[in-house]
């Protein structure tokens, strides 16, 4: 009796599956045959675009050094005598610092020397014989002309041979030594580098890309951070390149702090800078609001009648810690489709609902 009842009710329950399935068909071949597709209506929540002057940060590393960075060098080539100073050290203006070997240029002063005299004893007598008729006006011209020119050689010479020692421009320290004592250099080629860190004037040099270059300006707020000291400096931006460092392929930024008061710092010293600046005319979107990106673009959804999401490209200016700056795509456009956006194609039906 208990088997009987077991499989009568079994049977109902496969009835009811059967009934469940044939009724599910027919709505679906109504849908079918009215031509009638249900669409999936996505909830979201949107965001108001309101379009003003976004705030940009951008993070960069650099070192101490001061704005009087100075490259010596020799005016004149040749074989370098001695170094008399290595890095770190303590320099005075108008110390030296190195020398060429002089044989060459005292050589050739000594080799003027002697070419003066002569022209200075021809000058005489043509000088003489001119007054008393026997050269000619010419002659007397022309011996006066050697002599003259001897004597600009002679200045040439003697100013080469005071330019072939290396005085310190200000008072403060060798930061690299770019060549060694026996080695041949060429006109102008680096050989020490020294700065004016006695001053005080002290700024942090960063390297920064194109696009961030252009975002900055001169007195923009900065913070500078090291190791040295617990608490930021508070700095602003004292003067940006106009030009690429060929060596690094970035742009130098020099960061000024506001104060070096009590200030302990030498060059060298490691920091770390985030520089505040500010962008017109652009949005700041959540990064949950974008898609996939790249290059400087990425795509969002936005709305206009809260029914139906729309797929745009936006470019893309920076990227903050909390949210993106967008420059430009967002122009016609009311609102942004913040949560929701994975589920959405162009063209999604929507639903607002309430965060």
């Amino acid at each position: 009796m208990k088997d009987s009842m077991k499989k009568l009710k079994l049977f109902g329950l496969g009835l009811l599956v059967v009934f469940l399935q044939l009724v599910s068909s027919c709505k679906q071949n109504e849908s079918y045959e009215s031509g009638i597709e249900v669409e999936e209506v996505i909830p979201v929540s949107l965001i108001n675009l309101k379009q003003g002057r976004g705030e940009s940060q951008i993070e960069a590393t650099g070192l101490f050094t001061t704005d009087d960075e100075t490259l010596l060098s020799f005016k004149n080539g040749g074989v370098i005598e001695r170094i008399y100073v290595k890095e770190g050290d303590m320099v005075k203006k108008g110390q030296l610092l190195a020398i060429l070997n002089m044989t060459e240029l005292n050589a050739k002063a000594n080799q003027v020397k002697l070419a003066i005299e002569k022209a200075q004893r021809d000058y005489n007598r043509a000088q003489k014989l001119y007054r008393d008729s026997v050269a000619t006006l010419e002659q007397f011209e022309n011996a006066k002309t050697q002599l003259e020119l001897f004597q600009q050689d002679l200045n040439t010479i003697q100013f080469n041979i005071r330019y072939s020692e290396i005085r310190a421009t200000e008072n403060g320290y060798v930061l690299l030594k770019l060549a060694n004592e026996g080695q041949i250099v060429g006109p102008g080629m680096p050989v020490l580098q020294i700065n004016g860190a006695m001053k005080g004037d002290w700024m942090v040099k960063i390297g920064v890309s194109d696009r961030q270059w252009a975002q900055i300006k001169e007195g923009d707020s900065a913070l500078i951070s090291t190791d040295l000291f617990e608490e930021p400096i508070k700095a602003k931006v004292h003067r940006r390149s106009e030009g690429m460092d060929p060596r690094t392929g970035t742009f130098p930024v020099f960061v000024k702090p506001n104060s070096t008061a009590g200030l302990k710092l030498a060059t060298g010293v490691f920091a770390r800078v985030t520089l505040f600046g500010h962008i017109s005319n652009s949005w700041q979107i959540p990064y949950s609001a974008m898609l996939d990106g790249d290059a400087g673009r990425a795509y969002v959804f936005v709305t206009n009648d809260k029914q139906t999401a729309k797929k745009v490209e936006v470019k893309v200016e920076s990227l903050q810690k909390d949210f993106i700056t967008v420059k430009s795509g967002l122009e016609a456009y009311e609102y942004l489709i913040d949560a929701g956006s994975p589920y959405l194609k162009d063209g999604s039906r929507i639903k607002v609902v309430t965060k």
